[in-house]
């Protein structure tokens, strides 16, 4: 019990007085923090203490920081890993950024039609052939691009392995698309190098982006030169055998077929034997890519050809 003030005006009565406990952070009697205790002087700030329960982050400067909640134990890559990702995202963009440069470069395809028809005239075929008959289209694109209908306009498997082979000094396997090549014969004829065959897997892009299949096929036949004076399959088809390209035979569309790549050395007018013998290969990948069974295939070489050798109009038929 102690002592109060007196009762009366603005007193109370005695009431007993409890002492007032200590907070938990507080410094206690004669602790340093105290006025005229310890190294604070009087009017000095107490440094803050951590409440009872909260972890203490410091803020002074100098004073190490605690670990962010959830990143104390974050995993860190391996700076070797961190430099692989860097180039690798930076080789992607350069290769974006070429990629686009060179689509804006290359010519617009939109005139492609108007070239096949000038192309035609200019060696007095008629535009626009016939439509491609089933039986070459199956053909040419067993033997020249077998992954025409679901390419991009170009095979970047045919394309890998090209590289591949001009780096270890291999052979050329050939890796020209169907799309690629009709490029060459409208926009980069006679050219050659590897500023033009980049030109031609860029327009060979366009081509797929702004024709149909059929549309390729039938401008790839319009132009293309089969040996023998013979431009365009109407033409070929007609002077080599007397029929329309609608009338073809299997073993008459895979010779043709095979003609496309060396038209005047393969001709089966002057070399029946080479002729034949790209007729075989012709036959052979109509069997492997499944459009013939082998058995059909080996009763398509034992059919009769037929060849004439006759004028390129006297059975044109559109």
């Amino acid at each position: 019990m102690t002592a109060g003030v007196p009762a009366g005006d603005g007193g109370c009565a005695d009431t007993p007085t409890v002492p007032a406990a200590p907070l938990a952070w507080s410094p206690g009697p004669g602790a340093p923090g105290q006025h005229g205790a310890g190294p604070y002087a009087p009017g000095q700030h107490l440094p803050t203490q951590p409440l009872p329960g909260v972890p203490y982050a410091p803020t002074s400067p100098g004073m190490p920081r605690a670990p962010r909640p959830g990143r104390a134990n974050a995993p860190r890559l391996p700076r070797w890993l961190r430099r692989v990702l860097i180039t690798v995202l930076t080789v992607a963009l350069v290769a974006v950024l070429a990629f686009a440069t060179m689509l804006l470069v290359t010519p617009s395809v939109s005139t492609a039609p108007s070239l096949a028809q000038a192309f035609d005239r200019a060696h007095g075929a008629a535009y626009p052939g016939p439509q491609v008959p089933p039986r070459f289209a199956a053909a040419l694109v067993s033997t020249e691009d077998h992954r025409f209908y679901s390419e991009p306009g170009f095979d970047p498997i045919a394309v890998g392995r090209v590289i591949i082979g001009r780096v270890t000094g291999q052979p050329d396997q050939g890796g020209a698309t169907l799309y690629q090549q009709l490029a060459k014969m409208l926009y980069t004829p006679g050219g050659s190098g590897v500023d033009v065959e980049a030109e031609q897997i860029f327009l060979g892009i366009k081509l797929d982006l702004s024709y149909s299949k059929a549309q390729i096929l039938r401008m790839y036949a319009d132009v293309a030169y089969f040996g023998h004076g013979y431009y365009g399959l109407a033409e070929a088809s007609c002077g080599y055998f007397g029929v329309t390209p609608a009338g073809l035979s299997w073993a008459q569309a895979a010779l043709l077929a095979g003609l496309v790549q060396g038209p005047s050395a393969d001709n089966p007018i002057g070399h029946y034997r080479v002729a034949r013998a790209r007729e075989t290969h012709v036959l052979g990948r109509l069997a492997a890519t499944g459009a013939l069974t082998p058995a059909q295939a080996a009763r398509a070489y034992r059919a009769p050809l037929h060849i004439v050798g006759g004028p390129a109009h006297g059975c044109t038929a559109h």
